[in-house]
């Protein structure tokens, strides 16, 4: 895989479309496939996609409005920076790539609307969106229908499997199985609380959570959910101090994390204790940016990526997005698998040497950037990509450090055996 570098008044000057660029001090690492292709529109697209000799058109599909935007901002500025960057080493194919973006608006019907617009009147080559497993079970079925393409940034609950999708977040075993047995075998933990919002994800996660729980001779001692949105659980965490769990094992989501952490913390619940140990598997650093980290302090969390990770791909990664998008933003776990979607599109492609969908399909297995922020990713023939398992301890600045990682890559396995 070839690596091209560009300065940041390179980059600048390529990108006429992007607004208060100043990347005059970062050099950012890229990955370049394949030569870029001149190629008539009618030769790379045979689909009736929105492609033109320089142009293509794809989606970006996030809620930027109502309690989930909390979480889904850093991943619209995720896909747009890599959009850019694509763009200024000359597009895809040849072609500068055009976005179009919809608000989802924390509402599943909204997001099934806005995908069929994207799919049916704009004829996007692919689109980049979703957060919460309920607006990716919304659009779903457009995308088989329509034979669209979505790149999925969020770890979730597994349990799928589309031809339509490719999965760039982390799978239940590569989350939620491997974060449950670091706890238990690093810190003894044999009692958990299950704590969720309620909907798809949530449930389904703390399912898996419970059999593995209770595979290992362990107990679930509550296990309680509430709406998106909910902002009051006194109640909840008057039932933790009760039951007193060695862990509190949260799926809450969006906004309401914001209630939780801080009541969790004015109930005299102090994290940095661990009595109980707080273990997550929801909050980034871009909802702590929200909660407010002396209200995290202490808390673990079990992702695949953490701001702080020290590789070369990743400080150039930071470096180039807080240039983009201003010093004190952050980024989360599903930010960074945001930005490998439109790379992941690009490498298939340029590989495929065409837009077509099923043919991008097709190519797509075997993809790889080593270039990724996280170290390194690679397409599975399932569509998700295989990933290690890290534990980050919240910082009072917000951050995480990160206390664990498995040593190898964790082959992604949405159907496990014993789990469904």
């Amino acid at each position: 895989m070839k690596t091209l570098f560009f300065k940041g008044e390179q980059a600048k000057a390529l990108t006429k479309t992007a607004k208060a660029i100043s990347w005059k001090t970062c050099l950012f690492t890229l990955a370049a496939s394949f030569a870029f292709s001149t190629a008539h529109a009618a030769d790379v697209n045979t689909t009736g996609l929105a492609v033109t000799d320089k142009t293509v058109k794809v989606g970006i599909l996030h809620s930027v409005t109502g309690t989930m935007a909390i979480s889904e901002t850093g991943s619209v500025q995720a896909e747009k920076l890599a959009i850019e960057q694509i763009n200024a080493m000359g597009g895809v194919l040849g072609r500068k790539i055009e976005f179009i973006q919809e608000d989802g608006a924390s509402d599943w019907p909204t997001f099934a609307e806005k995908s069929k617009k994207l799919l049916v009147n704009d004829k996007a080559a692919a689109v980049f969106g979703c957060w919460t497993s309920a607006s990716r079970k919304a659009v779903l079925p457009i995308f088989e229908q329509y034979n669209g393409m979505l790149y999925y940034p969020t770890f979730y609950e597994g349990l799928e499997q589309s031809k339509n999708v490719i999965y760039t977040g982390q799978e239940a075993t590569q989350q939620i199985i491997a974060g449950i047995d670091w706890v238990t075998k690093t810190k003894g933990a044999k009692s958990f609380y299950l704590l969720g919002s309620d909907y798809i994800w949530p449930r389904t996660s703390n399912k898996i959570a419970r059999k593995h729980i209770e595979k290992l001779g362990l107990k679930v001692v509550g296990e309680e959910y509430y709406p998106l949105g909910h902002t009051q659980f006194n109640s909840v965490i008057n039932k933790i101090k009760l039951t007193k769990p060695d862990v509190i094992y949260a799926i809450v989501v969006g906004g309401s994390n914001v209630a939780f952490y801080k009541q969790l913390k004015a109930a005299g619940i102090d994290m940095t204790k661990e009595k109980p140990l707080v273990l997550t598997i929801s909050v980034t650093e871009d909802e702590v940016l929200g909660i407010g980290g002396e209200n995290m302090q202490g808390a673990y969390a079990s992702m695949k990526y953490f701001q702080s990770l020290t590789n070369d791909n990743n400080t150039k990664f930071v470096a180039a997005f807080k240039a983009r998008w201003g010093k004190d933003v952050v980024i989360g776990d599903v930010t960074q698998a945001a930005y490998l979607g439109p790379w992941l599109w690009k490498a298939a492609v340029e590989k495929a040497g065409s837009f077509d969908i099923d043919k991008v399909r097709a190519a797509s297995p075997g993809i790889e950037l080593t270039t990724a922020p996280e170290g390194y990713v690679k397409i599975h023939p399932n569509h998700h990509l295989w990933s290690k398992t890290r534990i980050g301890h919240a910082r009072p600045d917000g951050q995480y450090d990160v206390v664990f990682e498995t040593k190898d890559l964790i082959e992604p396995d949405p159907f496990p055996k014993g789990y469904q």
